[in-house]
């Protein structure tokens, strides 16, 4: 914005110096032409008078030294003719003397009593002169005529002289109106920047340094005024809900425990047909308890900034391929790993593992026995959605998929398949994709080809990255806008699992 207002600021500055210094120059230099051919036609008047005096008493051998003498003092050629246009005398050229000129049109304009003035470029070879052709006057007609030429290089110097200064004191008005009006676009445009800056602050979750409303323009301060309210009561309704979901699971946790103890408690004095609906009770309670842990695990996210780092793809996803192959052999459910080399890409510390734990999870929960999940990393080209290549991480199972539309949803907290049928709590896909998020990724679930469901995560190479920049600027995970998918599993039992 700033170079905008200053380059609006010199374009005005430059129309109006423009408006006032062309035209002036332009009238400069016809009053200066004007002012040199009045001189140069006052000055030839006098000395026609003179020749004309000495012609009267006979002493034409007077003519070429006044001639000489005026052409010295004023820098011009003088011609001296008589009335008959015989040249007397000619000081660029004492050979003319004798010559007949009646016939050139100054000199007949001045043996019929009308003096001549103009510029011309014929009567000296090769440059244009300013000539003065004037009749000496007497009652018996036209006794002489006087030309004098005079050279146009001076008055062209002097006129070039005055457009150069003319263009220095516009060069020195611009300058000096960019510096004003540099220091001028930076006082309005302040508050702009320090709104642009506490903006990028609140988008990664809180305003460390609020705008100073006491800069630029009246209206920018009460802009800034009415933004720093809504910002702080933007964070104070998001620390009241982060806090309020916080301090909710850990009050749940502890009556949960206790109502699980009491139920399994029972289970000795009860009938056996009583027994189903026990172990429903018990399965609802230790679902509504990962519940608790997952929304536990979510708002600790939501409060930790998390800053990118360089992890090595491969080793994670054959150390996560190696735990999780034990579990899937007791359903008789395959994982393998496929794809290249990746190297190292940039996410936070334990988000790919979480990740991968999470896609395998729900995996499992939907996979036949007898078929496969897969791991496979590839590189995506960049293409005319982005600018930079991407590394893509594929979990795909054979289970039964999901709709286009239940894709869509699938990463709303909470939210579930109408046809699921296990005890998912729906919190696993939000956190993966809040890790895949805060780690400068993306994720996006896609039908697999032959059936099943393909988990994709989107991750920056750090290589590539590293080679243009340092590591990536602080990032605050966002909050999410929505909840999970049937079959997630929490991240309390992704963790206690590691942990194990």
């Amino acid at each position: 914005m700033i170079r905008r207002l200053l380059f609006s600021y010199l374009s005005l500055m430059l129309l109006v110096l423009l408006a006032l210094e062309v035209p002036f120059g332009f009238v400069y230099a016809r009053s200066e032409l004007s002012r040199f051919s009045n001189t140069a036609e006052l000055g030839a008047v006098t000395l026609a008078g003179v020749c004309e005096e000495r012609l009267e008493h006979g002493l034409v051998s007077d003519l070429p030294g006044l001639a000489r003498g005026y052409a010295r003092r004023t820098g011009s050629s003088v011609v001296v003719t008589d009335r008959t246009g015989i040249v007397l005398t000619d000081t660029a050229d004492p050979s003319a003397a004798g010559r007949n000129v009646s016939a050139e049109p100054d000199i007949s304009t001045a043996l019929h009593h009308g003096p001549a003035t103009g510029i011309s470029a014929d009567l000296v070879p090769g440059r244009k002169v300013l000539f003065v052709t004037v009749p000496g006057t007497s009652n018996d007609g036209v006794p002489c005529v006087v030309r004098s030429l005079y050279s146009l290089t001076p008055l062209a110097e002097r006129v070039q002289a005055t457009w150069v200064a003319l263009a220095l004191v516009a060069l020195g008005a611009l300058a000096v109106a960019a510096l004003i009006g540099f220091a001028f676009a930076r006082w309005i445009t302040r508050p702009l920047r320090d709104l642009e800056q506490a903006t990028a602050q609140l988008a990664y979750g809180r305003l460390t340094h609020p705008p100073v409303p006491d800069r630029g323009p009246p209206e920018l301060r009460r802009l800034v005024a009415s933004f720093t309210h809504t910002a702080t009561r933007l964070q104070h309704l998001l620390h009241a809900q982060e806090a309020f979901a916080s301090e909710a699971s850990h009050q749940l946790k502890t009556p949960l425990t206790s109502l699980r103890l009491r139920l399994e408690n029972f289970e000795p004095h009860l009938a056996p047909r009583a027994q189903a609906s026990l172990n429903e009770a018990l399965g609802e309670v230790g679902r509504l308890s990962r519940m608790v842990q997952g929304l536990l695990a979510l708002a600790r996210l939501e409060n930790a900034a998390t800053t990118p780092e360089p992890v090595d793809l491969d080793a994670v996803v054959a150390d996560r391929a190696a735990i999780w192959t034990a579990f899937a052999g007791e359903q008789r459910v395959g994982i393998t790993v496929a794809g290249t080399r990746i190297g190292t890409v940039w996410a936070v510390q334990g988000a790919l593992e979480q990740i991968i734990d999470n896609l395998l999870s729900n995996a499992l929960r939907v996979s036949p026995p007898g078929t496969t999940i897969t791991l496979a990393t590839v590189g995506a080209p960049a293409d005319s959605g982005r600018t930079e290549s991407l590394v893509e991480l594929h979990v795909t199972d054979q289970g039964p998929g999901m709709s286009e539309t239940d894709r869509k949803r699938a990463f709303d907290r909470f939210w579930r398949a109408a046809d699921a049928h296990h005890d998912g709590t729906g919190l696993g896909l939000p956190m993966v994709q809040r890790l895949t998020l805060a780690s400068g990724g993306e994720v996006t679930l896609e039908a697999a080809p032959g059936g099943g469901l393909d988990a994709v995560v989107r991750l920056r190479p750090a290589q590539a990255a590293r080679t243009r920049t340092q590591a990536p600027a602080h990032r605050r995970i966002p909050a999410l806008r929505g909840h999970g998918p049937a079959g997630s599993r929490t991240a309390a039992e992704t963790v206690s699992r590691q942990d194990s």
